[in-house]
């Protein structure tokens, strides 16, 4: 792993790129005034997901991708979505984003193409359930599923045991917390790295997140409010370690790559996050990227080119 200590000059505004803010103000004009997922529904806003409709690119989907189903343990049924390249090295088990609320496994697939081809890695996106429908545990008990048959049918499946993880947003914390749960309830740590983008560690919220405010830059501090909301309906107490995995005892873990932006609501997760898997002694690099918003990786622009660039380096010398 390299070292990457923090600069402050990544952290100021003439580190930013043009055409990074000049993504930022697209962003931010084409997110101002569209209907809340909270008052016209979560169905209803993933449904103009699927069709294209809202902020995000048209979702492309590839004809390459198979599906299979497994059993989860509340004895439910978990689609995988399996994107694979023609010699397969090990196995990157991808958990989506969309605050445990929005987005699905075939969303991201051009994205996951890209990683399958440069890695050499067979890409398994899990379509775990959603709240606030199925609020927690059960998007975390559908990937610790995942991971779990990985672990057990991987060789069969794939013709390998190497195993890596990784996510983004969402996804980057059900990576964080599906790690910890193998160790925990299964001894298991072959894990051989996980790529953490500008996930959520602390879902009772870091200081960026309470003083992000309200400019329109995808995710605002009311955003993160009303995603834990969903998600944890019920939970008063929001650091206990298998909800926020920044209070969770972090030895013995794989290496990771944790990357974030600077105008990223989530900056302090992943700044801590890192910091506290460095200190219990175990192998990270951080990215930080000027300029960019939760979620960067998505649009097409200069600093997603980067970061995917990254993460599939980072994939490859983990998997050697």
């Amino acid at each position: 792993m390299t070292e990457n200590p923090l600069r402050p000059a990544l952290f100021r505004p003439d580190a930013i790129a043009e055409d990074t803010a000049k993504l930022n103000d697209t962003l931010v004009g084409l997110m101002t005034g569209l209907p809340e997922w909270w008052n016209v529904g979560a169905e209803q806003t993933r449904e103009a997901r699927r069709q294209g409709r809202g902020p995000f690119p048209p979702v492309i989907k590839s004809a390459r991708a198979r599906t299979i189903v497994i059993s989860g343990r509340d004895g439910n049924e978990i689609p995988l979505r399996i994107i694979a390249p023609d010699q397969i090295k090990g196995v990157y088990l991808h958990l989506h984003g969309g605050g445990w609320v929005l987005g699905s496994a075939d969303q991201q697939d051009p994205m996951l193409e890209h990683i399958a081809d440069n890695t050499g890695l067979a890409v398994v996106s899990v379509e775990y359930r959603l709240a606030p429908e199925h609020p927690y545990p059960a998007g975390p008990d559908d990937c610790e599923s995942a991971a779990a048959w990985l672990v057990r049918n991987a060789k069969a499946e794939f013709g390998t045991e190497t195993l890596t993880i990784g996510g983004e947003s969402a996804g980057g914390h059900l990576s964080a917390v599906t790690v910890l749960r193998m160790r925990d309830r299964y001894g298991y740590t072959g894990f051989r790295g996980a790529n953490l983008v500008y996930g959520a560690f602390d879902l009772s919220m870091t200081p960026s997140q309470k003083a992000f405010g309200n400019r329109r830059l995808v995710l605002r501090t009311i955003d993160m409010q009303q995603f834990y909301n969903a998600f944890l309906p019920t939970t008063t107490d929001r650091r206990v370690a298998d909800i926020s995995p920044l209070y969770a005892d972090l030895q013995g873990l794989c290496p990771a790559l944790f990357s974030v932006g600077t105008q990223d609501a989530l900056l302090d997760d992943t700044l801590f996050m890192h910091a506290r898997w460095v200190a219990a002694a175990n192998a990270a690099d951080l990215a930080i990227y000027p300029g960019g918003a939760h979620g960067f990786t998505l649009f097409p622009n200069r600093l997603a080119d980067d970061a995917l660039a990254r993460s599939e380096a980072f994939l490859r010398s983990v998997t050697g």
